[in-house]
């Protein structure tokens, strides 16, 4: 049975969405492309169809989370606009965030994945990490650009390198001192 054109589209960014999410529980190499399109709903032969290689899906998928995290920190920061730091901080440096496998921040849960992919996928990363860039920067501020720059990507590292070593251990106890211990020291760097 032929698949519309709309159809066909429609269930593109299904298998794309889809596989944001399975690559971040599980990572590039940790599902194939039978249960990628598996989980899609959707069989095999359709993945041919719609994308050129796992690379390409890989790509695409990563795009797609880091839009995902980044409309995740827009929505934290409209909720609480005198305080935007305080709202990514709040939901990222949580334990709630820790044990978002599928929903996560993608740099987090792919990022030493992406450092062994090819060009479009370290572009889809690197596009989402200048776009977390830009946000911190503009909430942090300084004398002058370069200060912001140097401000948002050492809040940016803290926090992701704190949930990633919350993730890595088992007692909650420390995965939480993890992420106390970058709040304090985001704080400081945003007020420095």
């Amino acid at each position: 049975m032929r698949v519309s054109r709309i159809q066909a589209a429609e269930n593109r960014e299904t298998v794309i969405n889809v596989a944001s999410r399975l690559f971040r529980e599980r990572g590039f190499d940790g599902i194939g492309v039978k249960d990628l399109m598996k989980g899609a709903g959707l069989t095999q032969g359709a993945f041919y169809k719609q994308f050129a290689s796992k690379e390409d899906l890989a790509a695409q998928a990563s795009r797609r989370a880091m839009e995902s995290a980044t409309h995740r920190w827009s929505a934290a920061t409209a909720a609480n606009p005198e305080s935007p730091l305080d709202a990514v901080m709040s939901f990222y440096l949580s334990m709630d965030h820790r044990g978002e496998r599928m929903d996560g921040c993608p740099v987090v849960a792919l990022g030493s994945d992406a450092a062994r992919q090819g060009a479009e996928v370290k572009a889809s990363f690197e596009a989402g990490i200048r776009e977390y860039l830009e946000m911190l920067g503009s909430w942090v501020g300084g004398a002058d650009n370069d200060e912001a720059g140097v401000k948002a990507m050492t809040i940016l590292s803290t926090m992701v390198g704190a949930v990633l070593l919350s993730r890595v251990v088992n007692d909650p106890d420390l995965a939480q001192a993890f992420l106390d211990a970058a709040t304090g020291q985001v704080r400081e760097a945003a007020a420095a």
